[in-house]
């Protein structure tokens, strides 16, 4: 698709000027160097992508991609599928996780209508970009095909675009779809080439035996489907979800307009593996907020090469994780630029060495 590709051509390596910039003056600032750890990392990473020392606060918006499955016939969630809607109407209250987390640190979450089994009204905040009532079973044959997958990646590449047009400086990834985890973990041993038992975990609480109901899901869905792992669309296609597919494309369309992203959790992650794949200098402009509880999302973070911010066993998805890292994105935004340095503050730096 041309479109995707002139995505894909807009992402350029990150440049070192940037990071210099940060390092100079954090090096100046009234603190022994380093001592404020992986603040001063993040703050060097967040101006090497973007090439500017910001003012804050941070223009922040987590996107919470919504989409349903159709491997959740094989009964391999705890909870019915109906709540992914019932999910999305508790986003549009206000009432869930991420609208709390959200909330105080300034982010706006955006919720994004990709691929709900249900047919909304309009609803005020909700973002219509359906592909489709929920995505194949993939217990039974593709998910979507080729052509929607590509459909719903350029969705994610749009909505950067509206993103960057709205000067958001910081995004967050969030998804919410009863059953994700199922074909994150397709995709992630794909990927990774770990065995299916090694990166599929309990997902929403299940117990042992529908653990193993699970895991024998996915390897049918890699039996029968055969997805190619050195094509990333395929694997998509074939295995993924389209709020994956969403996911995928705003980390490349962030890529393309030097929009920093912080990853939330392991369906997240699955994603961020895809668009690697497609564009390995998507990488730098990622940073993971946390190492779920999902067994995979380790293997898939090890993978990408990522150091989460943050390890509290948490599952929950809906960009949880990423409203947390993004607080401390800010964090080091502000030290970078709200503390002052010696020769500001009047104080002594280190002795020089004879």
């Amino acid at each position: 698709m041309k479109k995707l590709q002139s995505v894909i051509d807009r992402i350029k390596p990150v440049e070192a000027s940037g990071r210099l910039l940060a390092q100079k003056r954090l090096s100046r600032l009234t603190k022994p160097p380093g001592s404020l750890g992986r603040l001063e990392e993040l703050a060097a990473w967040y101006v090497g992508i973007t090439g500017k020392v910001p003012s804050p606060p941070l223009e922040k918006a987590v996107l919470v991609f919504a989409g349903d499955h159709g491997v959740v016939e094989e009964k391999v969630s705890a909870y019915p599928k109906a709540v992914t809607a019932e999910m999305v109407r508790n986003f549009l209250h206000g009432g869930a996780a991420i609208n709390v987390l959200a909330a105080q640190v300034g982010i706006d979450v955006r919720v994004i209508d990709i691929g709900v089994d249900h047919d909304f009204e309009t609803l005020p905040g909700l973002l219509d970009r359906k592909m489709g009532r929920g995505t194949g079973n993939i217990g039974r044959g593709p998910a979507m095909s080729r052509r929607k997958a590509l459909l719903a990646i350029a969705v994610g590449c749009d909505l950067a675009e509206e993103e960057a047009q709205r000067g958001t400086n910081l995004l967050g990834t969030g998804e919410m779809g009863i059953g994700n985890t199922t074909p994150s973990s397709a995709i992630t041993a794909l990927l990774t080439g770990s065995p299916v038992e090694a990166v599929t975990g309990r997902g929403t609480g299940i117990d042992e035996p529908t653990l193993r109901v699970k895991r024998a899901v996915i390897r049918e869905a890699l039996r029968i489907n055969r997805p190619n792992p050195d094509d990333p669309i395929d694997i998509l296609a074939k295995v993924g979800g389209y709020e994956i597919a969403g996911l995928v494309g705003l980390l490349l369309g962030a890529a393309a307009h030097r929009i920093p992203v912080v990853v939330d959790g392991f369906i997240s992650t699955a994603a961020a593996l895809i668009a690697v794949d497609i564009a390995p200098e998507v990488k730098d402009y990622l940073v993971a907020a946390h190492r779920s509880a999902e067994s995979g999302h380790r293997i898939a973070l090890a993978k990408l090469g990522l150091d989460p911010l943050l390890d509290l066993n948490m599952r929950l998805g809906e960009g949880t994780g990423a409203a947390l890292g993004m607080g401390l994105v800010e964090s080091a935004v502000r030290i970078l630029t709200e503390m002052a340095t010696f020769d500001e503050a009047g104080v002594s730096g280190p002795e020089r060495k004879r």
